[in-house]
């Protein structure tokens, strides 16, 4: 039989009442999968016999939840049944297995072979009757994977120790868990036309706008693609300005933080077989803030999200302006400074530029031979390569002292950011402010922070601005600016963020109980 498909290349045929015409095309689709366990069986009854039909994968299924739901009930409890219940039944073998002899809730029926197909390779089990036009789908899902550990990437003093893996269903619990609200909904499909990854959005209904949840949905149908395999692909397809070297949509893998996105009216994306969800929309504010600093006093959370504003400056600035003042501007530092730069110097034959570039370079190039390395041969290698190499270029006469102790600093500033996405967006302008303050000064600095500045100023994400509430700050009477560098105590932050509905912003409310006597 000729297997029909349409342009998502899909299956576009219905199941057929006739077993063998579903068993001819399942084997044509799945030949040559040797994981694939599929078993037909015959019911014998007085009135007569039934074949039907069981479709598996191994590994991926519940072999003996299969057994146990669905052959024993058939081949034992029907076989013996009344046959006053076949005729309340209509002599349906499916309607027994359906509604009064399967030991699970969550089966369900399925009217396409695609669906079927689909199911089966999400790790279902699959059962067809011979007279049947549907066939029923098993939840008997045993999908290999890690256990819950403590965030690796987005790790705190404080709060939860819970991070995603790489199950979707675990992970929608795992953010479930946070906000029991029967109003957060998740609409679930799939993307990819040969991974048929699933993904879901989550969000609660009375506080996302409307336009915001619309735009994604458009955004997700508006391409098609062969496979995903993470999310970090799908953020790519998700930005509007991919050219961009500053992420426009956030990524975490922490259940405390999405749900705190859910809550401020966001949509968090989760993807299937991606440890990381993807919250929308976000702004370049957000990308400082960490877990941390709502669970610790507003004094400690706003020092450290300062410390991080200013990591962010030292990261960007300080290599280039390094460069751009001791070639053009010496005599602007003290002099003391200035012998000490010279004499570090001596005997080093490369021009400053270029011992910053060397070095930067360096440092990078340890950086990614230690996250290529196992466990702790990395972090091995990342201090004691660091050590020795750079202490062996300053006895080389390669680079400085000063020059060491500068990428040294903007190295220990990057890891201060707390999200590892966009401290590799800094770490990479960094060697544009180099080459600018190399070659026009600090005029040159001036031009790439101009620059920058009106790069993220004409950036949204998904309708809000990517400077919010640096930019547009008094649209919502400045409520923007009680989480922004200065982070307030949290009965002060009575209103929820600009993402949320009109007339469902209140968020906080002070109840005066009377005075205990």
């Amino acid at each position: 039989m000729d297997v029909q498909y349409n342009k998502k290349n899909e299956v576009e045929m219905p199941v057929f009442s006739n077993l063998n015409e579903n068993i001819e095309v399942l084997k044509t689709m799945f030949q040559d999968c040797d994981d694939m366990v599929w078993k037909e069986f015959v019911l014998e009854r007085k009135t007569g016999t039934l074949p039907f039909f069981i479709l598996y994968i191994d590994g991926m299924s519940d072999g003996e939840m299969v057994e146990r739901t669905i052959t024993k009930p058939l081949l034992y409890e029907w076989r013996d049944a009344p046959l006053t219940m076949e005729k309340s039944l209509g002599e349906s073998a499916f309607d027994f297995l359906f509604h009064y002899q399967a030991e699970s809730v969550d089966m369900s029926k399925a009217e396409r072979l695609q669906d079927v197909i689909t199911a089966v390779l999400n790790g279902d089990a699959a059962v067809f009757f011979h007279g049947e036009n549907q066939a029923a789908i098993l939840s008997s899902k045993k999908l290999p994977g890690r256990s819950i550990d403590a965030p690796q990437k987005e790790n705190g003093l404080k709060g939860p120790r819970d991070s995603f893996i790489e199950n979707f269903r675990t992970n929608t619990a795992l953010i479930r868990r946070k906000i029991k609200d029967p109003k957060m909904k998740e609409r679930q499909s799939y993307i990819g036309q040969r991974s048929k990854i699933v993904y879901g959005l989550m969000y609660l209904e009375d506080l996302v706008q409307p336009g915001l949840l619309e735009e994604i949905e458009n955004r997700l149908q508006s391409f098609t693609i062969d496979s995903i395999f993470d999310s970090g692909m799908l953020v790519h397809l998700l930005e509007e300005k991919w050219y961009s070297p500053f992420p426009q949509v956030q990524t975490t893998e922490r259940p405390d933080k999405a749900a705190s996105a859910i809550s401020e009216g966001r949509v968090v994306l989760v993807l299937d077989n991606s440890p990381e969800v993807i919250i929308l929309p976000c702004t370049l504010n957000s990308f400082f803030q960490a877990s941390d600093d709502y669970y610790n006093r507003f004094g400690v959370a706003t020092f450290a999200r300062c410390l991080r504003y200013l990591a962010a400056l030292i990261t960007l600035l300080l290599p280039g302006l390094y460069v751009a003042i001791t070639c053009y501007y010496p005599q602007i530092l003290p002099t003391e400074f200035l012998l000490a730069i010279v004499g570090a110097r001596t005997n080093v034959t490369f021009p400053i530029v270029v011992e910053v570039l060397l070095m930067e370079l360096l440092f990078e190039l340890l950086r990614e031979a230690g996250l290529r390395l196992p466990g702790q041969m990395g972090n091995t290698i990342g201090v004691v390569g660091g050590l020795i190499v750079g202490q062996a270029a300053v006895d080389a006469a390669l680079v400085s002292t000063i020059v060491v102790i500068v990428v040294a600093l903007t190295a220990i500033a990057s890891f201060a950011i707390p999200n590892e996405e966009f401290s590799s967006t800094f770490r990479l302008l960094k060697f544009l402010m180099i080459f600018l303050g190399a070659v026009w000064g600090l005029y040159g600095i001036w031009i790439g922070i101009l620059g920058l500045l009106i790069h993220l100023a004409s950036m949204e994400s998904f309708g809000i601005p990517y400077l919010m509430p640096a930019v547009a700050g008094s649209v919502d009477d400045g409520v923007e600016y009680q989480d922004f560098v200065l982070r307030t105590p949290i009965f002060t932050m009575k209103e929820r963020p600009i993402y949320t509905q009109m007339g469902q912003r209140r968020r906080f409310r002070r109840i005066n109980h009377p005075k205990s006597k």
